[in-house]
């Protein structure tokens, strides 16, 4: 994995192979930030980055100037790498290892994006389960953006709060955002 652009421009990382992840591809992850380069300035927004793995989104919104990130994972592998690449790269990443559904039913925390890159193997309901509780817990910002990755199998667009997919390959985002209905 890489980081595209800001501080850490180019630099490649190496995660343990022990850690069990599926990071975002490096193509999708450029589409991704090219998108949310057009909305946010990332020196001004929070983000919380749910089921983290090896961090890479954290790592790319810290290179672009992001100092209010959040890591959520429950696996201690994953957060251990996260603490020790943010401390070598000096990157705001305040990590939290933690069951996700757990995190977003107590956090008081909020953030501007919010990302989670779940299982693919997830069932609908689990998914969906992500985004009620964002809403519900009001975890997102006024003007925040809730993006889901997943793959072309799952369908989110029923929910009340999706806005828009994007697809890249066999990978989607789904963005969601607070509206009245």
């Amino acid at each position: 994995m890489r980081i595209i652009s800001g501080k850490h421009k180019s630099r490649r990382l190496q995660a343990p192979k022990s850690l069990p992840v599926r990071p975002t591809t490096d193509m999708a992850k450029e589409s991704l930030f090219n998108i949310l380069n057009n909305t946010y300035y990332f020196d001004n927004i929070s983000v919380i980055d749910l089921f983290s793995g090896t961090g890479n989104i954290s790592y790319e919104f810290g290179s672009r100037g992001t100092e209010t990130i959040y890591a959520i994972d429950a696996h201690f592998g994953c957060i251990k790498y996260i603490n020790e690449t943010a401390k070598i790269l000096d990157l705001p990443i305040n990590t939290f290892k933690s069951d996700v559904y757990k995190f977003l039913e107590k956090t008081s925390i909020q953030g501007d994006v919010i990302f989670a890159d779940p299982p693919y193997d997830f069932e609908e309901e689990q998914f969906l389960k992500i985004v009620d509780l964002v809403f519900e817990q009001n975890i997102l910002k006024e003007e925040g953006v809730l993006i889901i990755e997943h793959s072309k199998h799952t369908d989110l667009s029923k929910h009340k709060n999706h806005i828009y997919d994007k697809r890249y390959g066999g990978n989607v985002f789904s963005f969601f955002e607070n509206r009245e209905i």
